[in-house]
Protein backbone atom coordinates (compact mmCIF):
# COMPACT_ATOMS: atom_id res chain seq x y z
CA UNK A 1 0.00 0.00 0.00
CA UNK A 2 1.34 3.18 -0.59
CA UNK A 3 -0.22 6.80 0.51
CA UNK A 4 0.23 9.86 -1.23
CA UNK A 5 0.75 13.04 1.03
CA UNK A 6 1.21 16.68 1.53
CA UNK A 7 2.50 16.71 4.95
CA UNK A 8 1.02 20.05 5.42
CA UNK A 9 -2.25 18.38 4.77
CA UNK A 10 -4.45 17.72 8.28
CA UNK A 11 -6.59 15.21 6.10
CA UNK A 12 -3.36 13.55 5.23
CA UNK A 13 -2.00 13.03 8.59
CA UNK A 14 -5.42 11.40 9.79
CA UNK A 15 -5.32 8.78 7.21
CA UNK A 16 -1.98 8.47 8.52
CA UNK A 17 -2.65 8.09 11.91
CA UNK A 18 -4.79 5.70 11.27
CA UNK A 19 -3.11 3.53 8.79
CA UNK A 20 -0.41 3.15 12.02
CA UNK A 21 -2.98 2.79 14.14
CA UNK A 22 -4.11 -0.30 12.71
CA UNK A 23 -0.80 -1.33 11.71
CA UNK A 24 -1.01 -1.16 8.25
CA UNK A 25 2.14 -1.49 6.19
CA UNK A 26 2.67 1.09 4.03
CA UNK A 27 5.11 3.41 1.63
CA UNK A 28 5.02 7.71 2.27
CA UNK A 29 4.87 9.49 -1.25
CA UNK A 30 5.44 12.97 -0.48
CA UNK A 31 3.84 13.70 -4.09
CA UNK A 32 4.87 17.45 -4.28
CA UNK A 33 8.87 16.50 -3.53
CA UNK A 34 8.42 13.22 -5.42
CA UNK A 35 5.63 14.26 -8.42
CA UNK A 36 3.85 11.29 -10.16
CA UNK A 37 4.48 11.23 -14.04
CA UNK A 38 1.63 11.75 -16.19
CA UNK A 39 1.73 8.00 -17.11
CA UNK A 40 1.91 7.29 -13.05
CA UNK A 41 -1.40 9.57 -12.52
CA UNK A 42 -3.23 7.53 -15.48
CA UNK A 43 -2.31 4.66 -13.67
CA UNK A 44 -4.32 6.01 -10.19
CA UNK A 45 -6.95 7.42 -11.93
CA UNK A 46 -7.62 4.07 -13.29
CA UNK A 47 -6.96 2.32 -10.26
CA UNK A 48 -9.58 4.96 -8.79
CA UNK A 49 -12.13 4.48 -11.92
CA UNK A 50 -12.07 8.32 -11.45
CA UNK A 51 -11.15 10.89 -14.33
CA UNK A 52 -8.56 14.10 -13.73
CA UNK A 53 -11.13 16.32 -13.14
CA UNK A 54 -12.83 14.42 -10.17
CA UNK A 55 -9.43 14.92 -8.48
CA UNK A 56 -8.11 17.86 -8.98
CA UNK A 57 -8.26 20.81 -6.35
CA UNK A 58 -10.03 23.72 -8.17
CA UNK A 59 -9.77 26.02 -5.41
CA UNK A 60 -6.19 26.78 -5.52
CA UNK A 61 -4.46 29.38 -6.90
CA UNK A 62 -3.05 27.52 -9.93
CA UNK A 63 -6.15 25.93 -10.90
CA UNK A 64 -7.49 29.36 -11.02
CA UNK A 65 -4.41 30.91 -12.83
CA UNK A 66 -4.79 28.10 -15.92
CA UNK A 67 -9.07 28.40 -15.80
CA UNK A 68 -9.57 24.77 -14.97
CA UNK A 69 -13.14 25.27 -13.90
CA UNK A 70 -13.41 26.53 -17.76
CA UNK A 71 -11.92 23.19 -19.15
CA UNK A 72 -14.25 20.94 -20.95
CA UNK A 73 -14.64 17.40 -19.00
CA UNK A 74 -14.58 14.79 -21.65
CA UNK A 75 -12.08 12.46 -23.30
CA UNK A 76 -10.53 15.10 -25.74
CA UNK A 77 -9.70 16.92 -22.52
CA UNK A 78 -8.61 14.39 -20.31
CA UNK A 79 -4.79 14.15 -21.62
CA UNK A 80 -5.15 18.59 -20.88
CA UNK A 81 -6.04 17.83 -17.27
CA UNK A 82 -3.73 15.45 -16.94
CA UNK A 83 -0.50 17.27 -17.64
CA UNK A 84 -2.30 19.94 -15.60
CA UNK A 85 -1.76 17.57 -12.62
CA UNK A 86 1.77 16.53 -13.79
CA UNK A 87 2.60 20.06 -14.21
CA UNK A 88 1.20 21.34 -10.75
CA UNK A 89 0.75 18.70 -8.24
CA UNK A 90 -0.42 20.38 -5.71
CA UNK A 91 -3.34 20.33 -7.84
CA UNK A 92 -3.94 16.48 -7.43
CA UNK A 93 -6.45 15.72 -4.80
CA UNK A 94 -4.94 14.08 -1.46
CA UNK A 95 -4.21 11.71 -0.02
CA UNK A 96 -4.70 8.72 -2.09
CA UNK A 97 -4.40 5.64 -1.05
CA UNK A 98 -3.66 2.96 -3.32
CA UNK A 99 -4.44 -0.58 -1.79
CA UNK A 100 -2.20 -3.68 -2.40
CA UNK A 101 -5.27 -5.63 -4.84
CA UNK A 102 -4.77 -2.66 -7.36
CA UNK A 103 -7.14 -0.47 -6.79
CA UNK A 104 -6.91 3.05 -5.06
CA UNK A 105 -9.31 5.43 -2.59
CA UNK A 106 -9.21 9.30 -2.03
CA UNK A 107 -8.75 9.11 1.71
CA UNK A 108 -10.24 12.30 2.59
CA UNK A 109 -12.74 10.66 4.91
CA UNK A 110 -12.20 8.12 7.97
CA UNK A 111 -14.32 6.03 6.00
CA UNK A 112 -12.32 5.53 2.75
CA UNK A 113 -9.19 5.10 4.71
CA UNK A 114 -11.04 2.14 6.39
CA UNK A 115 -12.12 0.66 2.78
CA UNK A 116 -8.38 1.02 1.55
CA UNK A 117 -7.10 -1.09 4.81
CA UNK A 118 -9.86 -3.80 3.59
CA UNK A 119 -8.53 -3.98 0.31
CA UNK A 120 -5.40 -5.69 1.21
Amino acid sequence: MEIWINPACSKCRSAISLLDAEGAEYTVRRYLEDVPSEDEIREVLDRLGLEPWDITRTQEAAAKELGLKEWARDDSSRDRWIIALADHPKLIQRPIITADDGSAVVGRTEDAVRDALARK
